[in-house]
C-alpha cells in the first residue's frame, strides 16, 4: 500500500472503530462494513461525522451511502436494483467495486458489499 493510502486506511480505521466499537484487527481493507464490521444505518451518520472531522471534507448527504437510490421505486423491483438503478450506483460511487452487487442486486444485499477499502478510497478521491 502506498504511504499516502496506508495513512488514510489508519485514521478510516480509527473512524470505524470509534464509531463501530469493533477492535483494529478487524478493520481490514477487505472487511464489509454491515456483515463483517456489524454497521447499522443509524452508524453511518456517525463515520461519516467523523470521517469529515479526521480528514476535513464535507461529504454530501447521500454520495458515500446512497441510500435514497436503494430505496428509489424507480430503480428497485422484487427488492432488487434495476439494471438502470445499478448506472446510478456505478456513477454515483465511482470509487467501490460493485462487482460482487451486481451479481446479487438485492438492496439488502448492498451493506454487505461496501468494503473498509472503499471508504479509504473514497475519502482519497474527497483528498485529491
Amino acid at each position: 500500500m502506498p504511504a499516502q493510502q496506508e495513512e488514510v486506511f489508519e485514521k478510516v480505521r480509527t473512524c470505524l472503530v470509534d464509531a463501530l466499537g469493533v477492535d483494529e484487527e478487524e478493520v481490514t481493507p477487505e472487511a464489509t462494513m454491515v456483515g463483517d464490521l456489524g454497521a447499522e444505518s443509524i452508524d453511518f451518520l456517525d463515520i461519516v461525522f467523523r470521517l469529515e472531522k479526521t480528514f476535513n471534507i464535507k461529504i454530501p448527504r447521500g454520495e458515500l451511502f446512497p441510500e435514497d437510490i436503494l430505496s428509489n421505486a424507480e430503480y428497485v423491483q422484487d427488492g432488487k436494483l434495476t439494471a438502470d438503478g445499478l448506472t446510478q450506483l456505478k456513477q454515483r460511487m465511482p470509487f467501490a467495486d460493485l462487482t460482487k452487487f451486481e451479481a446479487d442486486p438485492r438492496v439488502v444485499a448492498f451493506g454487505n458489499m461496501l468494503t473498509v477499502q472503499d471508504l479509504v478510497n473514497y475519502v482519497q478521491s474527497k483528498l485529491a
